[in-house]
């Protein structure tokens, strides 16, 4: 008989069985769970450990699943099944996915790690178990505790799902500095669960232990049902007595932390740069309203702002920066309450203006001179006016900063190339955060802005002596918060008897230096008879810093072999430490009747944007990442076609689209779409377009006959009509024609140039040089070897990209797309009024599909990711929804 399915999922400090089938309601038991956590000087080591057993008469599949913070870095891995041990080995991500790549041509293979909220990520294996065999599940894994607004915090997710005996969160912390508070927090705690808490701590120990009985455990007497569901926190924070900071020693590595407190606080010079495109509409602009009335009122009267708002226009509150008097903050909060939302999205120009405007300021003497100067951006989406190719955008802002002021990027929603964001801030000494959209949407802004809004200190250096410290971690720091904490990691020469350190940095009101010496002897005894101290954790700290930063300074690199280096380096410590970190993957095996392989890789921030078929270099499709993305893909499309029907929908000039779903019966409509072969030789898409108001970018590939010409969009209202004519090959379109009515101007659009015809007139503009023409208020421009833009009085941009490789072809894109009438029809036009993406109930990838409503019909699309043809570069990726037609 084929064993039914359970699945047992632990979220950090839990375990989740789902035994759907009321016949055998949890046959696999959770008999015990235990999660350990030592904390000893901020760095974290957690070992959850649990065992199960199948109950019934017949094999059980038990899904296990972690949730782990995203700032840890899994250790190792293994599960026992009948005393038998299955570890997971950590290998090189290359060497690890071409195992995978093996294993999935034969379908024997599973993803292990995925993002799963703001927090959290979720580790997953599973494993089948014979009647009465017992498993041990076993995870690992280290984080270092990031001080955020005055505290440290260790999460826990409890939810069991089902009662379990030997149940207990066990945590252990030591902190040499002696701790200053600890406190713990529960979203699920009760009268009866607060009596299965216990706390003990000391000067420099404490210890948690939450031990639930199953009585206490229990929703009530009658029902077998588990209250443990929700977070179960810990916040803690340790004392701070040396102005130096705090210096440990173990094992020929020492740990430095730095947080003075009690400074005064360094006045702000801060640019908010908001976006107000379409795409900002509804809740989003809302509660983008609601947190910037909040941070307005949290300004200190000493500090200056200005607001600019952006969408395909930039527009100044002021044109300059104002003191947060009251006048001033009243005056800016009533221009807040007007920010509505529409229009495109053109991020470099805002940004340039920011800059700018703070360099004016500066010259005019109107800023305190040792003030902090910030422009924090928040946007949901990609640049789609002016400058759209996002190396050039982040070359434009690096030259206008120059390393005077601190970019903050926000970006809101999962429609935002984090990358881009991440690297453009990481240039400019700031960092990157995503803001999740959710009911407290609003929080998060307010809760990033708190982080940044008390500077203390800047351009701090710590010194130590240069010839007795090896391999140092970043040292110097631009700017300091009140409530966080600076960490510097490294190795100390043998014949080093005394460190002594440095601290130069600068406050409000004066330079400030700080002095102190450590010995190495006494400090290192410190570490010697505590129980519960695993390892060299110091040398394990630094490993673990020097990754993570390694990582970061490889986005910022300028030069390609600086980075090479950095990721190198990175890579040989994540393999010499087992950290399963972005170079890194874990594989795990099973036992061998069930001839499956599982792969960890530890997910960024910005694989959420992105297709699971697809690497990235950069902004950059890397071409050992595309072999494998096109080796994967080949195999999934034609899983889809022979199991999904993927139809294409035909059109004929000017009519709406038909929806995939149509009747068998009509075979003269119905075309399968594109081959997979077909579909893997268009790197770029026929077309890209973002749909009204909204953020969300389609990208239509069409299969249409060689040398036709397809009616594109044709608008009576606006005056405006646009053909367009596939090459041979189909692949991509060759010639485009515009026709607009008023003034009456032809353009004709091929990969030899443009000709305009006006007025009985002819005027050839090739792409070899420049040009630019104004006729009645229509614009007509010529960037030399890139694009033709034509902007009528009635603020639509029709734009053409000339992409030279690796064919030679044309890419069509529209702006101010919100301005076409409701009589727009055409291949392109039906969608520009009355479309919208909805949720796919049926979708069985989650966010990966959606349904195209048309007006009100129907049609499938997948997330995926293509070559962006709007981009200058031509190199850059997008991701969007995809949508295959036949005209």
């Amino acid at each position: 008989m084929e064993g039914r399915a359970f699945v047992v999922l632990l979220v950090i400090a839990s375990l989740i069985v789902l035994a759907e089938n009321t016949d055998h309601k949890n046959a696999i038991e959770i008999y015990s769970l235990h999660v350990d956590s030592t904390v000893t000087s901020r760095f974290a080591h957690t070992v959850i450990t649990s065992r199960l057993v199948n109950k019934v008469n017949e094999s059980q599949e038990a899904i296990f699943e972690v949730e782990l913070p995203k700032t840890a870095f899994i250790t190792n891995f293994s599960m026992s099944i009948d005393g038998e041990t299955y570890p997971g080995t950590i290998k090189e991500k290359a060497s690890a996915q071409e195992q995978y790549d093996i294993a999935v041509s034969h379908g024997q293979s599973a993803g292990l790690v995925k993002t799963t909220g703001r927090k959290l990520e979720q580790f997953h294996v599973s494993v089948n178990i014979a009647s009465d065999s017992k498993v041990t599940f076993e995870l690992i894994y280290e984080e270092l505790l990031k001080r955020q607004l005055g505290k440290y915090e260790l999460l826990f997710k409890v939810r069991p799902k089902q009662l379990v005996k030997h149940f207990q969160i066990d945590v252990h912390i030591f902190e040499p500095q002696g701790i200053n508070f600890l406190e713990t927090d529960s979203t699920f705690m009760t009268n009866e669960l607060t009596e299965a808490l216990t706390k003990v701590q000391n000067e420099t120990k404490a210890h948690i232990l939450f031990k639930p009985t199953i009585g206490q455990q229990k929703k009530s007497p009658e029902l077998e049902e588990t209250l443990l569901d929700g977070e179960f926190i810990i916040h803690y924070d340790v004392k701070r007595s040396v102005s130096a900071g705090d210096i440990q020693i173990i094992n020929g590595y020492f740990v430095h932390y730095f947080s003075p407190s009690e400074m005064p606080t360094f006045p702000k010079n801060v640019i908010f740069v908001v976006d107000q495109s379409g795409s900002m509409s509804g809740r989003k602009i809302e509660q983008t309203r609601d947190a910037l009335l909040k941070i307005l009122e949290d300004l200190r009267p000493e500090d200056h702002f200005s607001l600019i708002t952006f969408n395909s226009l930039v527009t100044e509150w002021k044109n300059t920066l104002l003191q947060a008097t009251g006048q001033n903050v009243e005056s800016a909060k009533r221009y807040v309450k007007t920010v509505m939302a529409r229009g495109g999205t053109d991020i470099n120009n805002a940004l340039l203006t920011a800059a700018n405007t703070l360099d004016k300021a500066n010259y005019a003497e109107i800023l305190q001179a040792h003030g902090i100067s910030m422009i924090i951006l928040l946007t949901d989406g990609q640049p789609t006016v002016g400058v759209q190719d996002v190396e050039i955008i982040q070359q434009n802002i690096l030259k206008a900063i120059k390393g005077k002021y601190v970019l903050y990027c926000l970006g809101f929603g999962f429609d935002v190339s984090y990358k881009f964001l991440e690297k453009m801030a990481l240039d400019n000494g700031g960092i990157a955060r995503r803001i999740y959209e959710d009911s407290d949407s609003d929080l998060q802004l307010q809760g990033f802005y708190q982080e940044v809004a008390t500077p203390i200190l800047k351009d701090i250096e710590i010194q130590y002596p240069e010839n007795s410290i090896l391999e140092l971690t970043q040292n110097s720091f631009k700017v300091f918060f009140d409530g966080s904490e600076i960490v510097i990691a490294g190795k100390i020469d043998n014949e080093l008897d005394v460190l002594p350190v440095e601290i130069q940095a600068q406050s409000h009101i004066s330079n400030l230096i700080f002095k102190e010496e450590a010995n190495v002897r006494e400090k290192e005894k410190v570490f010697q008879h505590q129980k519960y101290i695993f390892g060299n954790f110091i040398e394990r700290l630094w490993a673990y810093l020097t990754i993570q930063q390694l990582l970061e300074k490889s986005i910022s690199a300028q030069e390609e072999q600086q980075k090479n280096l950095q990721v190198a380096r990175a890579l040989e410590l994540s393999m010499k430490y087992n950290f399963v970190t972005p170079l890194t993957s874990m594989v795990v095996t099973k036992p061998d009747d069930q001839q499956k392989l599982h792969l960890a890789n530890k997910p960024t921030e910005s694989d959420n944007e992105k297709s699971r078929f697809t690497g990235f270099s950069g902004n950059k499709l890397s071409k050992s990442h595309l072999k494998k993305a096109l080796s994967y893909r080949r195999h999934h499309d034609q899983s889809m076609l022979r199991s999904d029907g993927y139809f294409g929908v035909s059109l004929a000039r000017g009519q709406r689209a038909i929806p995939f779903d149509m009747p068998e019966h009509s075979p003269d409509i119905f075309r399968t779409v594109q081959t997979t072969a077909q579909l893997l030789t268009n790197e770029y898409p026929h077309f890209l377009f973002q749909l009204p108001r909204q953020n969300d970018v389609i990208c239509l590939n069409i299969d249409g006959q060689p040398q036709a010409y397809i009616n594109l969009i044709s608008d009576p209202d606006k005056g405006i009509s646009l053909t367009g004519k596939l090459g041979r090959n189909r692949n991509h379109f060759v010639l485009f024609e515009i026709t607009n009515l008023d003034p009456h101007v032809q353009l004709r659009v091929s990969k030899e140039g443009t000709v305009l015809s006006y007025g009985g007139h002819t005027t050839k503009l090739p792409w070899t040089k420049s040009a630019s023409s104004t006729i009645q208020g229509l614009k007509i421009a010529v960037e030399e070897e890139r694009s033709l833009t034509m902007s009528t009085s009635d603020n639509i941009t029709i734009k053409i990209a000339f992409i030279k490789s690796p064919n030679r072809f044309l890419g069509l894109y529209f702006m101010g797309t919100d301005h076409f009438s409701d009589k727009a029809s055409g291949l392109l036009g039906q969608f520009y009024f009355d479309t919208h993406l909805e949720s796919n109930p049926g979708a069985s990838q989650g966010e990966d599909e959606r349904v195209l409503s048309v007006h009100g019909q129907k049609h499938r699309v997948t997330r995926k990711n293509k070559k962006d043809y709007r981009q200058e570069s031509a190199t850059g990726i997008i991701s969007c929804w995809s949508l295959h037609i036949t005209p």
